[in-house]
């Protein structure tokens, strides 16, 4: 793991980045799709999950590898950016929008939101959407949001959606069903395996509420669940974090997998660190094991990501945190010194591959590239 880091703390210095950045390991992506290619039950397509590769050349790279025009999408400028870069895509939204914000979109937004599949969890919406069609004149595709266990909202029965009058200018196109409780659930209670299997029964129950013509969409599944489905009546699983493996999916169903993305900062300080105050009371703390003898401040802070290199370092709650300069403790074996790099982890890749606006790219040993990340919006 030193060697690794070290190679990137070199690649860094030779590419003359000298302040924060997202590195992506490409080598390691690329590796991370073909467990995708690999592990993916043959009768399954993959949508992409653009907030979680909120970068068009990240985007790119694994929808060409993979052969998919499909994206889910969650934030209406990121989904214009995927329209205008992706002539094809082919968009499902994963959460439902406030009727307001699709009819700013529909109204003012650029070309290509006829691509775009709504999603609808409630009569209500599904009454306001209706009238957004009418109002506009014009037909919008929708998926239901069904409920098969995470309980975050959503039709939660096959009689509820049977009870449903679709209005006239809307066109179901299927389901969304996200069971992302799955991993979490202890074996007590019948453990990952039980949960996706009442998950996949709960989806072809809602799926045969609908008509032929609207089961073009029958959506399962996220990164840490996408791979361990098989058979059932899906024809598609929605896959994001899992290409760069932050830090919250290291689950059974992504074994294998390894980490693709990090923060790289550089080491401003090597410190042997005082609290204000009298210097008894550090020395009492640091006897107790409560304050760290040695320590480090980095290049910025307090970022959704957590400290991998160098090996031991940790955030210390009584010096707290910062987005200007990040106190780290570190072991008391600990050899580091002003220049050298720092690398934490993010723990999601959502917002967190947004956050430095390019992305450094690692492939070979080399930073090879910068990828512009999509703007928030």
């Amino acid at each position: 793991m030193s060697a690794y880091f070290a190679a990137l703390s070199d690649a860094l210095k030779e590419a003359g980045i000298f302040q924060p950045c997202l590195l992506l390991d490409r080598d390691r992506l690329d590796r991370n799709i073909a467990l995708v290619k690999e592990r993916l039950d043959p009768g399954l397509a993959v949508r992409l999950v653009d907030k979680s590769l909120a970068c068009m050349p990240l985007l790119s790279r694994i929808a060409r590898a993979l052969g998919t025009h499909r994206f889910m999408t969650f934030h209406p400028p990121v989904t214009q950016a995927v329209l205008d870069a992706f002539p094809d895509a082919d968009m499902l939204y994963g959460k439902p929008m406030p009727v307001g914000a699709a009819r700013a979109m529909l109204t003012k937004g650029g070309a290509g939101w006829s691509r775009v599949c709504w999603l609808i969890d409630t009569k209500e919406r599904l009454a306001e959407y209706g009238a957004l069609a009418a109002e506009l004149g014009i037909e919008l595709r929708f998926a239901f949001e069904v409920d098969v266990g995470l309980h975050r909202g959503g039709f939660t029965s096959p009689e509820a959606l049977k009870a449903l009058s679709i209005p006239e200018l809307l066109r179901c196109e299927g389901i969304m069903a996200y069971e992302a409780h799955a991993p979490e659930i202890p074996g007590l209670f019948g453990g990952q395996a039980g949960a996706l299997e009442k998950a996949s029964a709960l989806a072809e129950e809602f799926a045969d509420c609908l008509g032929e013509d609207q089961r073009r969409i029958l959506n399962i599944g996220g990164s840490k669940t996408a791979l361990l489905h098989n058979g059932g009546v899906a024809n598609e699983v929605s896959i994001g974090s899992a290409f760069v493996l932050p830090s919250d999916f290291d689950k059974p169903g992504l074994a294998g997998f390894e980490p693709a993305a990090f923060i790289a900062t550089p080491i401003l300080k090597a410190v042997d660190p005082v609290l204000p105050g009298p210097a008894a009371l550090s020395r009492i703390l640091q006897t107790l094991g409560l304050f760290p003898r040695k320590g480090c401040y980095l290049y910025g802070g307090k970022w959704m990501a957590e400290p991998v290199f160098p090996a031991g370092m940790k955030v210390n709650g009584l010096m707290g945190l910062s987005s200007n300069q990040q106190f780290m403790g570190l072991p008391a074996s600990a050899m580091v010194k002003p220049g050298d790099y720092a690398f934490l982890r993010p723990t999601q890749s959502e917002a967190v591959l947004q956050h430095f606006g390019s992305i450094a790219v690692l492939s070979g040993g080399k930073i090879v590239d910068r990828w512009s990340a999509l703007p928030m919006g």
